[in-house]
């Protein structure tokens, strides 16, 4: 799947730092950010 700027993304599911689910749709219509920290609870 090619998405281009402008496009929607597609509906998923990730788990919080909470531990909770989150579903991108729950925010759909709202400016919402995604962050990602690969590295940064991994153990050394």
């Amino acid at each position: 799947m090619k998405i281009k700027v402008g496009d929607l993304a597609p509906d998923f599911t990730l788990n919080s730092h909470l531990d909770k689910e989150v579903t991108l749709s729950e925010y759909r219509g709202k400016t919402t950010v995604l962050v990602f920290f690969p590295l940064a609870f991994t153990p050394v």
